[in-house]
């Protein structure tokens, strides 16, 4: 059996500005936007070169969704964007205006510095020393 995760959903308070960002700032690609009707739309985004797992951009429909944008989880990192160039892409979206919240760190790993999506989400922009098994 084989399984992989297929997309991730964040919750974003605008699809057109949510788009701007990923794909101007970290460079992701626009795999799909779909309108659904009554103001919903399927967006799927990932990251270049990338096959398996996609970024799900879903609109929060009401207060309390509203309320969890930039904290979907409580304040500790959400997302792990893995890159085969730490200094290429950490460079990149330095100069595209991606906050830092810490300088880059070298541990057992890899090579790690978390940064902020527009929402203030916390990701890590990660290059690991020994790629992951297939």
């Amino acid at each position: 059996m084989k399984q992989h995760l297929g997309a991730l959903a964040l919750l974003v308070a605008d699809y057109d500005e949510a788009i701007a960002w990923y794909t101007n700032a970290l460079g992701f690609e626009l795999i799909d936007d779909t309108d659904m009707g009554d103001g919903k739309r399927w967006v799927l985004l990932a990251p270049p070169g990338s096959r398996e797992t996609r970024l799900l951009l879903a609109k929060a429909k009401d207060d309390e969704q509203a309320s969890r944008i930039g904290n979907q989880t409580g304040g500790r990192v959400f997302l792990l964007l893995h890159t085969d160039d730490f200094q290429r892409d950490w460079q990149r979206m330095r100069a595209a205006g991606v906050h830092f919240r810490e300088e880059p760190r070298h541990e057992a790993y890899g090579t790690v510095a978390v940064f902020e999506d527009l929402y203030g989400n916390g990701w890590d922009l990660l290059e690991l020393k020994q790629p992951p098994q297939a």
